[in-house]
């Protein structure tokens, strides 16, 4: 039996409304994207078998959040709401805004795809189109630390997406589902851990070591974020180039004068 068709008639005999359920579901144990009580936004959510899914990952006290642009009726699971609307107009994104509440949401997930017109470079580019469009609406609504996954078709333009996505989380990954087709180009990019730093990596700037740390590194503060800087002493004013971020902390050295 073809494996397209073992993952259709499983979705068809286990409830859930597209095979696409088990990509989540294999996208989830890969790298854990969901856990109980988190709170999950899912764009481009129609039909339904994503919300599906992060519904049951997520346990009865998390929430579930689905917008499309189609109607999704008939949904009728307790943690779950859905939204009718294009998820790139204010109007939408206030809303989901409103649902998911001021903490944000612990992942954001989207297995949008561009109508097909059998022309790789053109329906490449249409689906790192959307998926750029994803990207931009889960910078607006992850919490720091949060994570996410989107659907892009393989192609040229797949690197400078990735490169873009880097620069947000601590680090990107790229699967491909068992439950992929095999004639489908598909791969799902995963960002692990939102960062919300006012630092980057790569960064120089002048410091102030106001404390040190139990590690014996000295502290700095950017916008109330901390920086450890190496080699350094409480009071040293240095210039400092970062060397690497986390969601809630960073890496520094000093310059060489």
């Amino acid at each position: 039996m073809a494996r397209k068709d073992h993952y259709y008639n499983k979705a068809k005999q286990e409830g859930y409304r597209a095979r696409s359920a088990y990509k989540l579901k294999q996208l989830d144990e890969e790298v854990g994207l969901f856990g109980p009580g988190n709170t999950v936004v899912d764009l481009g959510a129609a039909p339904g078998g994503w919300l599906q899914v992060a519904s049951e990952r997520v346990k009865a006290n998390g929430k579930v959040v689905g917008v499309d642009l189609q109607r999704i009726r008939g949904l009728d699971l307790h943690n779950v709401e859905t939204i009718r609307g294009d998820m790139t107009e204010d109007e939408t994104k206030d809303e989901l805004k409103a649902i998911v509440g001021e903490r944000g949401a612990d992942a954001v997930v989207s297995d949008m795809a561009p109508n097909m017109t059998g022309e790789y470079s053109l329906d490449h580019a249409r689906s790192v189109y959307l998926a750029r469009q994803a990207f931009e609406v889960a910078q607006e609504l992850l919490a720091t630390g949060g994570d996410f996954a989107v659907k892009v078709f393989d192609g040229q333009d797949l690197a400078d997406f990735r490169a873009d996505m880097e620069t947000e989380f601590q680090y990107v990954r790229s699967i491909r589902p068992q439950a992929s087709r095999d004639s489908s180009s598909e791969q799902y990019l995963v960002g692990k851990h939102f960062l919300t730093a006012p630092v980057r990596k790569g960064d120089e700037l002048d410091v102030e070591i106001i404390d040190v740390g139990s590690e014996g590194d000295g502290i700095a503060k950017v916008e109330d974020f901390t920086v450890f800087v190496s080699g350094v002493e409480e009071g040293d004013t240095p210039r400092v180039r970062i060397t690497d971020v986390k969601p809630r902390f960073a890496f520094a050295e000093p310059l060489d004068d």
